[in-house]
């Protein structure tokens, strides 16, 4: 037989098998890969996150040289991301740590998808005028993907995620996957990325804004993630359905909610709501076991309307222990910082 084609079925017998081991898991109650006897309920060995950090820091010519984030008075990246890792390491219960093994600092401008790329006096004139900006706005990530060797270094594990830093109208997503199975991840997956070996997050930071809202960032990727994972899942086995409920939405139902929508809020962003409602977020905290009465609350129980004190009571209140059922892990964290394990 031609040694091919031998391969071939070689290759077809592995997939064929790997299936059958993934689906005799979950008829078992587990998780792919995992133990179904798994024991219930206890703290999930911490997991390390090696990142890529990309700093775009154009120096503007008419401010003699000074870095757009100075002339604009915006936050100094470098300040920003020993917050937000440690901002996950909290709201994870310790289980995502992340720690920075390369770091890159760029003095030009992201190229946009038609090839556009202001100038640093263009774009801090646009700035103070409040107009002006390009229009496409978007991001041609290719040239970073390829400047930077990502795919490279994804499949050769030395990072497993990049964090690019720029400023309003830089074109980023808050978050987008590439990879071979990418999926929505807040954006449309980056196609031709496959040769990574294995799926990878870009996010995208504002560092005109701060640690709040890149917890929000990383929020819109845990929406994502949690929905593809719960996609087979239908009525009360959607679990993270049901963790997504606001009274607004679902009236007389709510749980914890989403990133934009507190068990309360009548619209976006409206986490400092004052009005009272009946919630059942309070029982995630005994996850798997969600039975119990709502009990009323308000937005002092969730920070009283700031961004990031919201955001560290809606994660913290995700599932994060050892366990599976259904063919989903009881630790919901391992989904949204490692896409891999998603199956």
């Amino acid at each position: 037989m031609d040694p091919k084609r031998l391969t071939n079925l070689a290759q077809a017998a592995a997939r064929a098998v790997s299936g059958l081991e993934d689906k005799a898991q979950e008829l078992l109650g587990g998780a792919p890969g995992e133990d179904p006897k798994e024991p219930v309920g206890q703290k999930p060995a911490p997991v390390k996150r090696k990142v890529m950090v990309v700093i775009y820091s154009p120096p503007v010519p008419s401010e003699k040289g000074r870095k757009l984030s100075q002339v604009m008075g915006w936050n100094d990246p470098d300040d920003l991301v020993p917050k937000h890792i440690a901002d996950l390491r909290e709201v994870s219960s310790g289980y995502a740590n992340y720690e920075v093994v390369e770091r890159h600092e760029s003095s030009r401008f992201p190229v946009k998808v038609d090839g556009f790329a202001y100038t640093a006096d263009q774009f801090v004139k646009a700035m103070r005028a409040g107009a002006g900006f390009h229009d496409p706005d978007a991001v041609d990530y290719y040239p970073i993907v390829n400047e930077f060797h990502i795919l490279d270094k994804v499949k050769q594990g030395t990072i497993d995620e990049v964090w690019l830093f720029a400023f309003p109208y830089a074109g980023f997503y808050e978050s987008i996957m590439g990879g071979p199975g990418a999926f929505w991840c807040n954006a449309p997956e980056l196609k031709k990325t496959e040769a990574a070996g294995r799926r990878f997050v870009i996010m995208g930071y504002n560092y005109q804004r701060g640690a709040g809202e890149m917890l929000e960032n990383q929020g819109h990727r845990a929406e994502s993630i949690l929905t593809h994972v719960f996609r087979h899942k239908k009525g009360a086995d959607n679990l993270w359905e049901r963790f997504g409920r606001y009274d607004k939405k679902s009236a007389g139902q709510a749980e914890v909610g989403v990133v934009h929508y507190a068990p309360n809020s009548q619209a976006d962003y409206d986490w400092g709501n004052k009005s009272k409602v009946k919630s059942r977020s309070h029982l995630w905290k005994n996850f798997p076991n969600l039975d119990g009465e709502p009990k009323v609350m308000d937005t002092a129980d969730w920070g009283g309307g700031e961004i990031r004190a919201h955001h560290v009571w809606w994660f913290k209140l995700m599932p994060h222990i050892t366990g599976n059922a259904g063919g989903i892990s009881y630790n919901w964290w391992k989904y949204i910082i490692d896409p891999q394990t998603v199956r």
